[in-house]
Parts: C-alpha cells; structure tokens; sequence
C-alpha cells in the first residue's frame, strides 16, 4: 500500500464520537426483516456552516443530499429534505411523522475540513448518534457515506452498505463493456475499452481486484483488472470458454468454467491463470458458481438432470447434492454473505423471477412477480438486499429489492442497458 492510501485510510477512520450520544445499553436494533416495519421517516435539513449558520450554501444542500440518498437506498428508510426553520417546528415534524431530525454542521479552512453530524429523536431531541470527522476537503463524500452506515448500524445493529461497489455491464458506449459504481449512482466509471462482449463481472473479496470475461479476441477468455492501478492482465485463454467466475471469500483463487476438454466444467484457479484441480467432470454443462461465506461449499448450476438445476458441492469431499426440485430453469446462485440464503433465477409462467432458498434445501421463496423479467441476482454486504436486471422487452435495467422481497424499486437510470450485477464489498 502507498503512502497516499495509508494516509487516506488513516484519515477517513478520524471520526470522533460526540458527548451525548446513546450508549451501548440504548441501541435500537430493528427487525427491518419484518413484514409489518413501516418505513423510518428521517429529516435531514441543509448542513449548516459555522461561519454562516443562518444561511443554507450550496455545499450544505449537497451534503444533505448525498447522505439523504445513502440513508433512502437501504430501502427502509424515507429521508424527508426539511429546511431548518421547518425541522426547528415540532408541530411540523409531528404532522409529517418524523422519527429522527439529522443536523449537520461544517467547517471549511485551507488546511482542514471538519464535519459534525447528530442524529436526533424527535420530540426528545435527543442525540442518538454524533460523529465528527476531519480530513481533507475531497474526502467530504466518504465521510458522509460512512455516516450513513453508522446510522443503519445504529438502528439495525448491522452497518449499512453506502461505502460498497456495484459492478455491472452496460451497453452505453455502444458495446457491452464492464462498469463500477457507488450505490449512488454518482461516480459510474467504465473499466473495460475492448469494443466487445463482456460478461460476468466479480469484485474480489479485497475490493481492489476484478475479473471477467471478454470476446474481444474472439474467443470467451478471462481477465483481471487491478482496480487502483487500472492495469489488465489475461488470466486465461485456453480454447473454448474461459467464464462465470467466483472468488473464494478471504482468497486469491477462483472457481471458473472451462471447456478446454469438450465439456464445460468447473475448476478451481488461482489468479495466475493455474489450474488448482478440476471439481466436475462431464457431469452435464456446469456454470455459475459460487461459494458459501466460510468457502466450505460451492453452489452452481448444472444440467446433469435434464434441466438446468442448483447444486451444492462440499470442497472438501466433493460430494454434490441437487439443490433445487421445482421448476424446469433454475440458475445464476448468489450465496448470501450471513450464509443463511441462496439467491437465484427461476423461470416461472414463461418468466425469470427471483427466488431464495436454504442451502439446506426446503422450499423456495418467491421474491418478484410481474410481467416482466428479473435475472442474475446478487446480494449485498449486509444480506438484506439483492440487486438484479430486470428486463422489459428489450430494455434491461438495474433494481434493488429487499432481502424478503419488500420495497422493489430501480437503480441507477442510465442511457442503455445495463445487466449481471455483481455487489463488492464494503470499503
């Protein structure tokens, strides 16, 4: 690591908790798994300078913004965009239903910027959360977006994911290439320049690494991008497909599907391009793998049985044990990070929807339902939410729905297509 990342590091951690703040024994903890949760309405007013509190400043309207959109995107929450003399009015707040009042006060010079940020009850007004933050001025937004995670984990007991990555392809610049965004939207930036089919982009467990497969060169190969570096490197480029990737959690190896033999199967890779052993063997079509939280087990998608199908391998013993019995089209596995649910595409009355199952097996929740597609979900950090494509005719965007299928709602509203999500982790 370099000095600039040592320094940015040490400087995004200097938060300092505030005198007043609710101490351990006064969390508050909500079940936002339940069926009956209403959503928390939260106000956040412009943040207020220092120098000129009476006044709302277009930096102080943004901060409030950014940390109102990062709060709203966890999908149980409403943000409420007040103005300060109507958050000051307890009968306004008492009409509107507002839960929590967010203050916000900053203060700009040339060697530092310092933000403070209070979480307030409503009526009580008093301070459940209070941070304070310095560093540079261009670590503004992350201070912002760690708040917001502080807050979730305020009120669930879990942070919440403002500070994750999503990756993604989309066809805007005329090809299907590879993109990485913040949850927000905000900062989009194109990684791959190959002027052809990408598929299939996963973020490493580290978060600096990504892999993914590309035709540019006419055949389905595997490559790696170092995400500071921006640098590519091939990783595989044997005959046939080199595809589907999945990282091991807390490694540097892979699971990939290879059809250098005839038949695709899968095998277990390391990062330079080496082949650890092979884990199927002409048992079908094999694809789509991906791993339990501890690495243990290996869910994929296998037509061994006639139909396309999950499947868990133990990596240990390699025994394999069908997953899935309902439905002729189960594909595209996503393990939960909590291990406690595996995501999928089910097609159902002639449409993809998304279903979860135990990887115990059991029987499937149906998660969307709608006349249209939904495909290749993935979840988030914190397991309470799933991104996935919806596609609509010809049109394919992103969508985010809670992990029990409540608050279905789009992401990211851009020109093109946009398909195959893939959450990374939080930063």
């Amino acid at each position: 690591m370099d000095l600039r990342k040592i320094l940015i590091a040490f400087t995004c951690c200097l938060s300092i908790v505030l005198t007043g703040s609710s101490s351990a024994e006064e969390k508050i903890y909500l079940d936002i798994t339940g069926a009956k949760l209403r959503k928390l309405t939260i106000a956040v007013p412009p943040f207020q300078s220092k120098e000129q509190e009476t006044a709302d400043s277009e930096r102080g309207r943004d901060m409030a913004d950014i940390l109102s959109r990062a709060l709203g995107f966890h999908g149980f929450i409403k943000p409420l965009a007040l103005t300060g003399e109507e958050v000051r009015s307890e009968e306004k707040l008492l009409s509107l239903g507002v839960d929590y009042t967010i203050q916000g006060r900053y203060e700009l010079s040339k060697e530092n910027f310092i933000l403070e940020i209070r979480l307030l009850e409503s009526g009580s007004n008093r301070m459940a959360l209070g941070l304070r933050y310095r560093g540079q001025i261009d670590l503004q937004k992350r201070f912002l977006l760690r708040y917001a995670d502080r807050v979730i984990e305020k009120l669930t007991g879990q942070p919440g994911v403002s500070t994750s990555k999503i990756a993604f392809i989309s066809d805007s610049s005329g090809h299907k290439e590879v993109y990485l965004t913040d949850i927000l939207g905000d900062d989009i930036r194109r990684i791959t320049g190959h002027r052809e089919l990408a598929v299939s982009p996963r973020i490493a467990p580290d978060g600096e690494q990504l892999v993914y497969t590309s035709y540019h060169r006419g055949n389905p190969n595997l490559y790696l991008t170092q995400l500071n570096s921006r640098t590519t490197r091939p990783i595989s480029r044997r005959q046939g497909v080199n595809m589907a990737p999945a990282w091991i959690p807390d490694s540097q190896e892979l699971a990939i599907t290879l059809s250098k033999d005839g038949n695709p199967d899968l095998y277990l890779m390391k990062t330079n391009g080496s082949i650890v052993r092979q884990l199927t063997r002409n048992a079908g079509i094999n694809v789509s793998p991906d791993f339990s939280p501890d690495g243990r087990k290996m869910v994929f998608v296998s037509d061994r049985s006639g139909t396309p199908q999950l499947y868990i391998m133990d990596m240990s013993s390699r025994t394999t044990e069908r997953l899935t019995f309902s439905g002729s089209e189960n594909t595209t596995p996503s393990w939960s990070p909590d291990g406690r649910w595996i995501a999928y595409t089910g097609r159902i009355n002639g449409n993809h929807q998304i279903f979860k199952i135990r990887p115990e097996g059991g029987s499937p929740i149906q998660l969307t339902d709608s006349s249209y597609d939904h495909e290749s979900p993935d979840w988030s950090p914190d397991s309470r939410q799933i991104i996935f494509s919806m596609k609509r005719g010809n049109t394919s965007k992103l969508g985010v729905i809670s992990g029990n299928g409540r608050w279905p709602r789009p992401l990211f509203l851009l020109g093109g297509n946009q398909s195959q999500p893939h959450w990374g982790p939080r930063y």
